[in-house]
């Protein structure tokens, strides 16, 4: 993500053929707060799991109706909403950016000062590592901006106030109900278990994701140690409990019996070995979705793996 965040803003060439390293030095600048962001306990997961960090809004359809007229008024095919760091609504182009400037360009945004309108150059690391594009931003609301991702048109000064009222001022309320999805994910009220403290659920192919834990307003552990505890446990699942993500590799013929056998669901107690204490962690993946869950204490260990199911189930029509 480092590597990928310089070439997002310097492009591939400066940093493969230096030919002036005081003024690399200082184009290199413009990376160090996307940079830091990574470094700092973020709400954010794309950096870890490589999907982008979503959110869904109450009245989706509606904004992704909107979303895709205005791209068609603007003239560009890329174009998405994004809270926070984390993507409202996007159109299919914008869907369909690779690895890594998909997760990389709302982070960029989410990082970046409060700004009413900004023309950023950038170069995609994947897609065009070595020709810059725009990155339009313009601020609907605080916090929430629309995304627009071009070449040489519209210029910024085509945006302008009465273009922006006309296609989303009728959408005002929509997107109010945007601005508390940054570190929640979920749309107010959604029915979640109240054992629950934190989730992190990824479509594989897809490539995105929904993470939160502020699900509830239990006390302890606190957000940072829960984000920890969600950022481990992934680790270690994606690393000895389940297969390859879709894509990654073929799996071949002689792979496809030790392959049956992998565990589709396994699960952690964190903290002492006394009954009744430590915080649950279980994972289960069922087709390209893989969920994780933070669990109190409380919560029965025999009872894992019927509430994970449960909750993948309630979730699966969002992402």
């Amino acid at each position: 993500m480092v590597f990928g965040a310089m070439v997002l803003l310097v492009g591939l060439e400066e940093l493969t053929n230096i030919r002036n390293v005081e003024r690399l030095k200082k184009e290199l600048r413009t990376s160090y707060r996307l940079i830091d962001s990574f470094l700092r306990d973020s709400e954010l997961i794309g950096d870890l799991t490589q999907c982008v960090d979503c959110v869904v809004p109450p009245e989706g359809s509606l904004l992704q109706e909107a979303l895709s007229g205005f791209a068609e008024a603007v003239g560009t095919a890329f174009v998405s909403l994004v809270v926070s760091g984390r993507v409202v609504a996007a159109t299919e182009s914008w869907w369909r950016l690779g690895t890594p400037e998909a997760v990389l360009l709302p982070w960029l945004v989410g990082s970046l000062p409060p700004q009413a309108a900004r023309d950023y150059p950038v170069y995609l690391p994947h897609g065009s590592p070595t020709v810059p594009h725009r990155l339009l931003t313009l601020t609907l609301l605080p916090g929430l901006e629309l995304c627009l991702l071009c070449g040489p048109r519209p210029p910024l000064s085509q945006l302008n106030p009465q273009l922006l009222e006309r296609w989303w001022q009728p959408l005002l309320d929509p997107l109010r109900a945007c601005l508390p999805l940054g570190p929640r994910a979920l749309p107010a009220g959604f029915p979640l278990h109240t054992d629950i403290l934190g989730l992190l659920l990824l479509h594989l192919e897809l490539k995105r994701c929904l993470f939160t834990v502020e699900p509830s307003g239990a006390k302890e552990p606190s957000p940072e140690q829960r984000r920890r505890l969600l950022r481990s446990f992934y680790t270690l699942v994606t690393a000895m409990h389940f297969p390859p993500e879709p894509g990654q590799q073929e799996e071949k013929a002689e792979d496809a019996t030790h392959q049956a056998q992998v565990p589709r669901a396994c699960y952690l107690v964190s903290g002492t070995e006394e009954p009744g204490t430590g915080w649950r962690l279980v994972a289960l993946q069922l087709g390209p979705r893989r969920l994780l869950l933070l669990l109190s204490a409380q919560s029965p260990i025999h009872g894992l793996r019927g509430l994970a199911s449960h909750t993948l189930h309630a979730l699966t029509p969002l992402l």
